[in-house]
């Protein structure tokens, strides 16, 4: 289970990441500038992206122990 945990949140974290990018440099990168219902909001899906990212990496290290 830990396993999955982590690769949702590397998953997570680099499309989040990458949509941060793509919000300020405007390089056509990512999964989240490509969804049409995110229209307007890629900014914040991407940071609720890194911060689930933070939560599912935090849940993975608390199954190690």
């Amino acid at each position: 289970m830990k396993k999955v945990l982590e690769a949702a949140g590397f998953v997570a974290l680099v499309q989040g990441v990458l949509g941060l990018v793509q919000e300020f440099t405007h390089w056509q990168v990512g999964l989240v500038q490509r969804l049409s219902f995110f229209d307007g909001y890629d900014a914040v899906v991407s940071f609720i992206l890194v911060m689930l990212a933070c939560a599912l990496f935090a849940a993975a290290e608390k199954l190690r122990h």
